[in-house]
């Protein structure tokens, strides 16, 4: 089993760490917009009126850009689905007890839990990825152990993480969608598991977009009035105490989030690095986003928001990005759960982008007048 000490031998010291971040950060490029023009003019060839296929056309042109290929594949699909405990959680802002996260755990790599089900409906192969769990696990399949710390500390107390351990974090997470590249992936999916995560995501939300924290807050796990109340408290209490380490979006990271969101937003770093698109599952793993956006913007195009969440402050959060998401089913699990649903959405964009007849190959008469 990979031991926290054993990850942080990766890496001498912060500046190495801080070294080899810039890098992948600076491997990161814009999607390729000059394809855009040749890929709607395929899609308007096929044998359909223009545009009649709505958000289908926009996610494959999105799909041609990320990847930069005008004849794009898609046959080979994982959903990592990381987990990490909180110190928060001891402040009783979830409805559930901390010990539920390794229970959840285990129940996925079980094959018990709803990601299973819905990865394996998808056709795409799941992992589960200890990023900081207040427990040890046995060498099992499907289980990758990433382990950077048993837990962050009390975001009420001060910072969750050091920026080290942060690095650390987001260069594993970035190590994952390398290696899933290499294994000849065509698209990944974040999903997540850690009980009390939502108290976390929402105070990274209200510094990295400067959104009032009561506005989004939510009820998570199904916290009843009294306790709601309470989180809002508690995340006001943790932005206040934290305001000194938040100057950067690393800081900020650091300061307030958690081992699995700061290896969500890694895992997106290094597969925006290979031009590997990614869609991002709820309210949590949007946290993970939006965290690697503001570390570095161009990995935004490479986004593919698979659900609005039913969590409160997520339409918030994704209307401050201009983002519409592709399923709104009222979601609310996390897991990856709305991101293996999205996946038959934009395989079935690429599909019709890939197999339908065009005007000009299948002797249809397009539109008069073109």
């Amino acid at each position: 089993m990979t031991k926290p000490s054993s990850l942080r031998n990766l890496f001498s010291d912060t500046p190495s760490m801080q070294k080899q971040f810039q890098t992948l950060i600076d491997a990161v490029q814009p999607v390729d917009g000059t394809l855009t023009e040749a890929a709607q003019a395929h899609l308007d060839d096929l044998t359909k009126p223009r545009g009649s296929l709505g958000r289908l056309e926009e996610i494959a042109l999105q799909f041609v850009r990320a990847t930069g290929c005008l004849k794009p594949v898609l046959t080979k699909k994982k959903i990592c689905c990381f987990a990490g405990d909180h110190g928060v959680a001891i402040e009783g802002v979830s409805a559930f007890p901390a010990e539920v996260t390794p229970q959840m755990v285990y129940n996925m790599l079980s094959g018990g839990a709803a990601i299973n089900v819905l990865a394996s409906h998808s056709g795409a192969d799941l992992d589960v990825v200890d990023m900081g769990v207040n427990h040890d696990f046995p060498e099992t399949e499907g289980l990758v152990q990433r382990k950077v710390g048993r837990g962050t500390r009390n975001i009420a107390e001060g910072p969750a993480m050091t920026e080290a351990e942060t690095l650390i974090a987001l260069m594993a997470g970035a190590g994952i969608a390398l290696s899933a590249h290499e294994a000849g992936y065509h698209l990944l999916g974040t999903g997540e598991m850690g009980i009390a995560n939502t108290t976390p995501a929402t105070a990274l939300y209200a510094v990295l977009l400067g959104i009032a924290p009561e506005t989004i807050a939510g009820r998570g796990t199904g916290i009843d009035d009294q306790r709601l109340e309470h989180k809002k408290t508690v995340i006001r209490r943790a932005i206040e105490i934290n305001q000194l380490h938040c100057g950067t979006p690393l800081g900020t990271l650091a300061a307030l989030g958690g081992f699995e969101i700061a290896g969500i937003a890694g895992f997106i770093l290094g597969a925006a690095s290979v031009r590997l698109p990614v869609v991002v599952d709820g309210f949590i793993s949007t946290a993970g986003a939006v965290a690697a956006m503001k570390l570095c913007p161009a990995s935004s195009g490479y986004l593919f928001f698979s659900h609005l969440s039913n969590e409160q402050g997520h339409r918030t959060v994704m209307e401050s990005q201009g983002v519409r998401p592709i399923l709104d089913l009222d979601l609310r699990l996390g897991e990856g759960t709305g991101g293996a649903l999205a996946m038959h959405v934009i395989e079935g964009a690429i599909r019709i982008y890939n197999e339908m007849a065009t005007f000009s190959s299948a002797c249809v008469a397009g539109k008069e007048g073109e």
